[in-house]
């Protein structure tokens, strides 16, 4: 069922998109689910956006004006930016050649199919939904829709994303989810629509994982900076 607007009766939708006590908890289980497993902080937010009646478009999952279009550019902007980002971006930054987080990857065909899961339900939709959908229309109720508001929103959520995956890849992989985050939100306060984030985010992570399974890291990160 589409979410439609809030029926004036319905106190627990109301209690839901607001920021009281409900609202609050639901925040916090919500950005505590993929810590039970994944991507089920995703599942949770479409079952608020059900519950709480917030429609679909607020959480940038209106339908796009074309699927085609949607997925080959998406795709193709994701490969392309993470070319950029290996090759350009993250060696100015310093960063070592090799992603020892994900090394593991390396000529390894039996890790495929789990690291195809996190790439296409893990990655492109639960951290879209969650990072950008989700906190933006969050975010967005507290600040408004002004231009000044979406900017710090997209800051903000580019921090979080930054954050969120210090833990697990270190200094360059936040340094690198931060920039990912600053571009996937500016593309989303512009358009509304979280389509063309969710492909690109894809692409993105399919190119990283086919430079490291082909072990050609080293390579494509001095590409540039030989």
């Amino acid at each position: 069922m589409t979410p439609t607007a809030a029926a004036p009766d319905d106190r627990l939708a109301a209690a839901l998109r607001g920021f009281g006590p409900v609202g609050l908890l639901a925040i916090i289980v919500i950005f505590l689910g993929n810590a039970v497993v994944v991507p089920l902080t995703a599942l949770l937010v479409l079952a608020w956006a059900w519950r709480s009646r917030t429609p679909w478009r607020d959480i940038g999952l209106a339908a796009p004006r074309s699927w085609l279009a949607a997925i080959v550019a998406g795709l193709a902007f994701g490969i392309a930016f993470k070319l950029v980002m290996k090759a350009l971006v993250m060696p100015l930054l310093g960063a070592p050649p090799v992603n020892a987080a994900f090394h593991y990857l390396a000529g390894n065909g039996g890790a495929l199919p789990g690291a195809l899961y996190m790439i296409v339900i893990g990655a492109g939709f639960g951290e879209e939904i969650f990072f950008r959908g989700y906190l933006f229309e969050r975010l967005g109720r507290l600040l408004g829709p002004g231009t000044g508001a979406k900017a710090a929103i997209v800051g903000a959520t580019s921090i979080l994303f930054g954050l969120d995956h210090l833990a697990g890849q270190g200094i360059p992989g936040a340094q690198q989810a931060f920039i990912v985050g600053l571009v996937f939100g500016a593309v989303y306060a512009v358009t509304g629509r979280l389509w063309l984030p969710i492909f690109a985010h894809i692409g993105f992570d399919l190119a990283a994982l086919a430079i490291i399974y082909r072990d050609v890291e080293t390579e494509v990160a001095r590409f540039v900076f030989s």
